[in-house]
């Protein structure tokens, strides 16, 4: 579970610190992430980085719209006094040969994101970057936006970290096997946060479903014999000797009437019947759905 704080720090103008840590009570390392323009790239590389060290605490502190040599003295003095890894994102080459050089002196751990590739495409290219602060974030906005929306749907498959839940662009509720997750995930990477929940008969509806707005939510549903075909191969694969209520036609068949309850009862949720449609199908229909309720998501280039 991760927790997001912003805190202010006045001795830098026109920056701002992100604070992220899951409130362990070891020692988490430290990382500072340092650009010239607004530090969400190399925010998006710490974060990509940090989710392959499952249930690791990471404290990252965020440092924007860095352009002098004393503020970047100054947050070298900090990562010095609490052993911090400075994260680099800086395409002014004064300031960054500062940060560089200045860091090897103090023994401070620096990763410079962008000279490298700066670097070799520049030889290539045979000429020098632009050097303008922002570029590369404009340029790669869209990307990491989906590599966000990947991140969030994967955190929220099948009714996990309900906390968050109104983050998300699209939530689905179906019970069973009714492609909740591979919508999920198609969608996903198509740049929306989507969040899936399991109705489970006999159990409460999450609350957390009913606080989110109700215009995010998707119904899911299918024919019962299809869904009783896609249960049985499931069992089949999983070697269960017995396949009990769950590929149970008569079960099956009154756990979808029941589900058609709970979506009556929500008259904003829309139904969509997945039976014999494509992926790619049943994701065009949400995504007009939606859409057409949040027509903002289309200006943010999904």
């Amino acid at each position: 579970m991760e927790n997001l704080d912003c805190v202010s720090f006045p001795q830098l103008k026109g920056s701002f610190v992100e604070l992220e840590s899951n409130n362990q009570e070891k020692v988490a390392p430290t990382v500072f992430t340092v650009s010239d323009g607004t530090g969400e790239t190399a925010m998006s590389i710490v974060r990509a980085v940090r989710v392959q060290f499952e249930n690791a605490e990471i404290q990252i502190e965020r440092f924007n719209k860095v352009r002098t040599r004393e503020v970047l003295e100054h947050l070298l003095q900090r990562a010095l006094h609490e052993k911090a890894t400075i994260v680099a994102t800086i395409v002014d080459p004064e300031l960054r040969v500062y940060l560089i050089s200045r860091g090897m002196q103090l023994g401070v751990h620096i990763v410079d994101v962008l000279f490298p590739l700066l670097e070799t495409l520049s030889t290539q290219l045979g000429r020098r970057p632009s050097a303008i602060p922002g570029l590369l974030r404009q340029l790669d906005q869209d990307y990491f936006k989906r590599v966000w929306a990947v991140e969030y749907t994967v955190r929220h498959d099948d009714g996990v970290a309900l906390h968050d839940l109104n983050d998300a662009d699209i939530v689905l509720v179906g019970i069973s096997r009714t492609s909740k997750t591979p919508l999920s995930m198609y969608l996903g990477h198509k740049g929306y946060k989507v969040a899936n929940v399991p109705l489970v008969p006999g159990a409460e509806l999450p609350a957390e479903i009913f606080s989110v707005d109700q215009n995010k939510v998707i119904g899911l549903v299918i024919d019962p014999l299809r869904l009783t075909e896609i249960r049985t191969a499931r069992v089949e694969a999983l070697g269960s000797s017995s396949q009990g209520d769950y590929a149970n036609s008569a079960k099956i068949f009154d756990e979808l009437e029941w589900s058609r309850e709970i979506f009556k009862r929500n008259k904003r949720w829309p139904i969509l019947d997945v039976t014999g449609k494509a992926l790619e199908e049943t994701a065009v229909e949400i995504e007009r759905i939606i859409l057409s309720r949040f027509p903002h998501l289309q200006e943010s280039g999904f």
